[in-house]
């Protein structure tokens, strides 16, 4: 139904948010690579954007297909970021970075 249609996602996070609110949003929304015993051991926390696929284009900016949209968009309201978001026409290339990832 959806398979040309994907949706641009511009957000910001307030600049009155704490640097920990921030870190945290980070953290859930990229992921993170965690260490623990001076080094010793490493592992990699996944955030969202490691469960949708998606094309990043600039810090703010990420393409995702119209079906992931919802998941996004709730995620960014979770921490009271400035969202806009508009649907569009995949084009060819767009299409094979959603669905290779």
């Amino acid at each position: 139904m959806y398979e040309n249609i994907g949706t641009i996602i511009l957000y910001r996070i307030k600049a009155k948010t704490t640097k920990s609110n921030t870190e945290k949003f980070c953290r859930e929304f990229y992921g993170y690579t965690d260490k623990s015993n001076y080094g010793k051991y490493i592992y990699y926390r996944k955030g969202l954007l490691d469960m949708v696929p998606h094309i990043k284009l600039i810090r703010g900016a990420i393409i995702v297909q119209k079906n992931d949209q919802k998941k996004v968009i709730t995620f960014l309201r979770r921490f009271n970021a400035e969202i806009h978001k508009r649907d569009m026409i995949l084009t060819k290339k767009d299409k094979k970075q959603l669905t290779n990832k």
